[in-house]
């Protein structure tokens, strides 16, 4: 079996058989693997009616645990956006009920961001959706090739510069 990265591989290959072009194989299909898992992330979250950052910021309240609070310093590390985008994000989000902003009553000079009720039921459900999502977009993939492209991938990352 073949994929287009094959065929730009081939083209390589004839074109200038000198140079060696196999990182191309690894990067090609990591970009396309990108986009295309992109768009099926981005497609389950259009047909539920949110923008994938939406999502984004939700689940990172969610993920932190009850009170399910955080200020934006640590909201802006977790989502890696800059301040002033995730201040326009909160805004949005105030602004449909599914997050407050309020004043630390320990530190009246930090604010915290919290899910409200509306936004606690909303992140669980668009999480399992996601997840679900995730899977389906996986299923050619049996649970152990998941698993050693999970580890490779880390390796990659860890490599690049991208650790915890």
């Amino acid at each position: 079996m073949t994929d287009a990265v094959d065929k730009f591989l081939d083209q390589w290959a004839k074109e200038r058989p000198d140079l060696d072009v196999s990182p191309m194989a690894v990067i090609g299909r990591l970009s396309r693997a990108c986009r295309l898992v992109e768009r099926e992330v981005k497609g389950y979250f259009t047909s539920e009616g949110m923008e994938p950052w939406e999502f984004d910021v939700l689940a990172t309240l969610l993920r932190s645990g009850p009170p399910y609070t955080l200020g934006p310093k640590d909201l802006v590390a977790t989502t890696m956006v800059g301040s002033a985008a995730l201040t326009n994000r909160v805004d949005r989000l105030v602004n449909r009920n599914l997050v407050t902003r309020e004043v630390d009553p320990e530190n009246r000079r930090k604010l915290l961001i919290s899910l409200t009720p509306e936004g606690l039921e909303l992140a669980n459900r668009m999480a399992e959706g996601h997840v679900a999502n995730e899977h389906r977009v996986l299923e050619g993939l049996d649970a152990a090739d998941r698993e050693e492209l999970s580890r490779l991938l880390r390796k990659l990352l860890e490599s690049l510069g991208d650790t915890s």
